[in-house]
């Protein structure tokens, strides 16, 4: 390991760090081993080997000799930052799997790690680097393992891991963990297609030896300085054309490559030139990644001719700075460079700019919340993992989108305000519809209107990719959002002309006043009463609280003490200033204690107690009512009313009455009906304490698969 290092690390500093690294790693590693009976420490110093092939820095280094210390060991990410640095004890906490927490079933442990590696990946790269060096070791190590465990991995390194290399452009990698899954995924298939290939390995290279042969001789004439390759297919890329495109293996390896590496741009055109006058170029198969590179950074120009024997060759031409991007790719980029001071922004921000799937990824994991980290992963793999369509702008640009993806799909990742404006598409010089399914060398041309109203709900249907649906619902949910609050500040300024209130409405009285609720501004406070979760009248009330004059709000805090007087020991509601009033809950809205309340005075019948956001309210006079508390010291129960929606299900009503029972709570009655469209409604009564207890409720029936929404029912 260190003898690798050292080739291109020389600082002291640098070296001292890296050993201090291998030290701790073997002391927290002692007494552990493999399942292959190897110390475990032979693993750690194995990742970092293949850091130090990508020519990685030293916290990098430090980050693969140390990613297993947290995991296995009783190492804290403290103690990491401590002994050795903040920038690598982040390195060590993004390749840490999620492994002391309960999880209900493999997968969903192994998605949480996924999220937890892809969104430390958005804020450094160099996480998964580490971690596709960690991969890379135990495929090598993974005879050890039992066969169904063997193939699960296997089959995850298919899925995420060689996909994220070759989207990184870390194609000898990515050959690598392709070919050593495949041995496990379909062992028969893959000693198949080895041994074919060793049987014919002979002939093949005296075939390539003649090509490369003539080749040389061909540029010595020019005094070009040159190198020449034979090119070989691994084994995974052999298997799945012979699956997909249903080939027999000689149709496949029979197709020969070489690699020609030269000084200079310019020398590949004129390499392609010479190749071109020498050999007949087949039509269609001209390929320029140096003038358009693909996603991923490669670069090289690709052509195919047929040789003086009549066998087809492809010929690949690259300067030696392209070929070792395209064997390391992105890695050849953060290769350590000595006496640069490194920046982890400044790399993040170059990558970003050379990588547009990464921009992508960095936009995304911006905007989704931990709780929904799922849809990062759904977004990673369907998005940037899944990617088969290679289309062009009208500029030439490639734009890389996975399959069955349509116009919508391309001007989302171009750019969000393109997307939101579109109103048309010209593919090929021809008008397509938006649902059109772009194909491989399309030119896409995208229509706008600056007076366009923005995607509609159908788009959702229409896109393929999980950004185009993340930004049509961001749009969607705004706009909503901007309607709902139009309607609710029209509601409340209605009702404060009403009640000839004047109130500077502000955030911070918000704030004060609801942050309970989770409303802290103005625009919280429209929008929930635009979609009748708080009605204007409790809003008002509150304003009229607060414009209490100082007097006001002394007599009021010296009237509490003798709230327990007023208190109506049946309703537990106060009344101020009225001594043992006649008292009703309203049976229309059913309050509970922590309700927001307020009394109705009738003709004869005393006061009826309504929830402020009654519908009823609305028909009374506002002159009638009278402001009411709920009393400190309560311990009845009372009855109120909820409507369950919930697809139809034989043990629904039985799912119910259980998790009511498990509360400690009493159902007063029930009334279930199921609807055409397979729905159930159910309506209970049940008695409960207050707010709270039925809030809790509400949350446990919630987690009832069959249940899909419950609210509050006015009965």
């Amino acid at each position: 390991m260190m003898r690798e290092i050292e080739t291109y690390i020389h600082k002291e500093d640098d070296l001292n760090l890296i050993k201090k690294a291998y030290e701790y790693a073997l002391k927290k590693h002692t007494g552990q081993f493999r399942k292959s009976g190897e110390p475990y420490i032979i693993h750690p110093i194995a990742v970092a080997t293949i850091l130090a092939g990508l020519n990685c820095g030293p916290n990098t280094l430090c980050a693969g000799l140390l990613h297993d210390v947290v995991e296995d060991t009783e190492t804290s990410l403290d103690d990491i930052k401590t002994l050795f640095n903040e920038d690598i004890a982040e390195m060590v906490d993004g390749v840490t799997k999620v492994t002391k927490l309960q999880f209900s079933s493999l997968k969903a442990q192994q998605v949480t790690n996924h999220q937890k590696m892809l969104l430390a990946m958005a804020s450094d790269i160099r996480v998964i680097i580490i971690k596709l060096a960690d991969r890379l070791h135990n495929m090598r190590t993974l005879d050890s393992m039992p066969p169904e465990k063997q193939v699960r991995i296997a089959n995850e390194t298919l899925e995420i891991y060689a996909p994220l290399a070759s989207r990184l452009g870390m194609f000898k990698l990515k050959a690598e963990l392709e070919d050593r899954s495949l041995r496990y995924i379909d062992p028969q298939m893959y000693f198949k297609i080895v041994n074919l290939v060793k049987e014919r390995q002979d002939k093949r290279n005296n075939i390539i030896e003649t090509l490369v042969s003539e080749v040389k001789n061909l540029l010595l004439e020019s005094h070009l300085k040159f190198q020449i390759k034979g090119r070989i297919k691994n084994t995974y890329s052999i298997y799945k054309k012979m699956v997909s495109q249903n080939k027999a293996f000689e149709d496949i390896y029979d197709v020969y490559a070489i690699r020609i590496i030269v000084g200079s741009v310019a020398e590949c055109y004129q390499v392609l030139g010479l190749i071109h006058a020498h050999y007949t170029p087949m039509q269609k198969r001209f390929k320029d990644y140096i003038a358009v590179p693909k996603s991923n950074m490669y670069q090289s120009l690709h052509t195919t001719v047929i040789g003086p024997s009549g066998q087809t060759f492809e010929v690949q031409i690259r300067t030696e700075e392209m070929d070792k991007i395209a064997e390391y790719g992105i890695a050849a980029h953060w290769a350590y460079k000595e006496n640069v001071q490194y920046s982890k922004e400044r790399e993040q921000y170059e990558i970003a700019k050379k990588l547009k799937w990464y921009a992508d990824l960095l936009e995304v994991s911006g905007e989704v919340s931990k709780e929904d980290a799922s849809e990062l992963v759904d977004s990673v793999k369907s998005d940037i993992l899944d990617t088969n369509v290679y289309v062009y702008t009208p500029t030439g640009e490639v734009i890389d989108l996975p399959k069955g993806a349509t116009p919508l799909d391309f001007a989302y990742k171009i750019h969000t305000n393109l997307g939101n404006k579109t109103v048309g598409a010209i593919v090929n010089n021809k008008i397509v519809p938006l649902t059109y399914e772009l194909k491989t060398a399309d030119i896409v041309s995208i229509k706008t209107n600056k007076n366009s109203f923005g995607p509609s709900e159908s788009w959702l249907n229409i896109v393929k990719t999980n950004h185009a649906k993340h930004k049509i619902k961001t749009f969607l949910n705004k706009q909503n959002r901007d309607v709902i609050v139009s309607v609710g500040k029209s509601e409340l300024e209605n009702e404060m002309q009403t009640q000839k209130i004047v109130f500077d409405l502000n955030d911070k009285w918000v704030k004060e006043n609801f942050n309970k609720n989770n409303i802290f501004t103005v625009d919280d406070i429209y929008y929930e009463i635009g979609k009748n979760s708080l009605s204007a009248k409790t809003v008002c009330l509150k304003i009229q609280g607060t414009n209490f004059s100082s007097e006001d709000m002394l007599q009021k805090q010296m009237e509490k003490t003798r709230k327990i007087l007023t208190t109506n020991s049946e309703t537990g509601v106060v009344v101020d200033g009225l001594p043992n009033p006649q008292i009703k809950l309203g049976s229309c809205c059913y309050p509970i204690p922590g309700d927001e309340i307020i009394g109705y005075i009738t003709k004869g019948n005393g006061i009826v107690v309504h929830r402020c956001e009654c519908n009823n309210l609305k028909n009374l006079g506002l002159e009638r009512t009278i402001h009411l508390d709920w009393a400190t010291n309560i311990s009845r129960k009372y009855p109120t009313c909820i409507r369950v929606s919930a697809m139809q299900k034989d043990t629904l009503i039985g799912d119910l009455m259980t998790c009511i029972n498990s509360l400690g709570l009493s159902i007063a009655s029930i009334n279930a009906v199921n609807t055409p469209d397979l729905q159930t409604i159910v309506k209970l009564k049940v008695l409960t304490s207050n707010l709270n207890e039925l809030n809790n409720l509400i949350v446990n029936m919630k987690k009832i698969e069959a249940v899909h929404n419950i609210e509050r029912d006015n009965q």
